[in-house]
């Protein structure tokens, strides 16, 4: 029999990945913003009430980095006050939490991958939301996995990839920061990894080994590192090649000509942004891969799969 999952959070990259994957292993139950709010705790407590999983998958977050600055208290409803009543419950169902974080819970003044164990110090508000909805699902003693994630793209949603590829049809030079660092990674990578994961946790509760002997924070990104301008060089590059036409390409670029000759680097101060970002957030997964033997491909493969054979595109 397959285990229940209340998958929350299916409008965003991941989750549209996780709801078209997660499918293979358990009953899911998808629940978007129209069906669920998250900055009504009592919403969220009577949906897991109902359901009774024996996994919650939030895969929703508020990640309009620079908005955050200005609308704080949304930022925290959603990124550490609505995990932390799912932790609640999780803990008094017996159920387990399954979280996505990301890399700018650090400050990026390492200059090798952080890893799990580094001390937190984030320089912008989603940053901070995000420490706290990681520490609130700490200390509820519910059963989890917190996933940090980096530098998420997909060929649907609002990221990097599809803003290059928009820019490169309206300009002839893009001018992208270089001296931020970081590992991209596609959604569809992180879904298929949380699945396999999943999958593992699943077989093993079958032998009486539960996902609480595993409970705690794992990074799971892309291989190797880059920085954003070295990305938008990639991207363009990739697009020149491919010879696949596919629909999310046609949509990305309205089915115009990629006139982008040149991309300039440029340094953070001449790129203004609301909220600062870290100069270095590359994250080790060593961690990972020594607890469920996985690690994601390096982030040039995965752009290159992306234009090489494109995803399917989800419901």
């Amino acid at each position: 029999m397959k285990p229940t999952i209340l998958l929350i959070g299916t409008n965003g990259q991941v989750g549209r990945e996780l709801n078209s994957r997660l499918p293979r292993i358990a009953e899911v139950t998808p629940l978007d913003r129209q069906r669920l709010d998250l900055t009504q705790p009592e919403e969220i407590r009577r949906a897991i009430r109902a359901l009774h999983p024996a996994f919650i998958v939030n895969a929703a977050a508020y990640t309009t980095v620079d908005k955050a600055e200005s609308e704080e208290s949304l930022a925290r409803a959603i990124n550490a006050e609505a995990p932390a009543v799912m932790a609640e419950e999780v803990k008094k169902i017996g159920a387990s939490l399954i979280h996505f974080s990301t890399d700018y819970v650090f400050d990026g003044s390492k200059i090798s991958p952080y890893v799990e164990d580094d001390p937190p110090n984030p320089q912008n508000v989603y940053g901070r939301t995000k420490l706290e909805g990681e520490r609130a699902i700490q200390a509820s003693g519910a059963a989890h996995l917190i996933f940090r994630t980096a530098w998420v793209y997909a060929t649907e949603g609002r990221n990097f990839l599809l803003t290059i590829l928009r820019l490169a049809t309206q300009r002839e030079e893009l001018r992208i920061v270089r001296d931020q660092i970081g590992a991209p990674t596609l959604s569809s990578e992180i879904a298929a990894a949380t699945t396999n994961i999943l999958a593992q946790v699943r077989d093993n509760e079958r032998r009486s080994f539960s996902l609480a002997d595993l409970s705690g924070i794992y990074h799971m990104t892309a291989g190797g590192e880059t920085s954003w301008y070295d990305f938008a060089t990639s991207i363009l590059e990739e697009a020149a090649a491919s010879s696949a036409a596919s629909p999310w390409f046609a949509a990305a670029t309205s089915s115009l000509p990629l006139i982008a000759r040149r991309v300039i680097p440029i340094a953070t101060k001449e790129y203004p942004t609301q909220a600062r970002r870290p100069a270095y957030s590359v994250l080790s997964n060593a961690r990972l891969n020594r607890t469920f033997s996985l690690q994601l491909p390096d982030w040039r493969k995965q752009l290159h799969s992306v234009f090489a054979k494109p995803p399917a595109k989800t419901s």
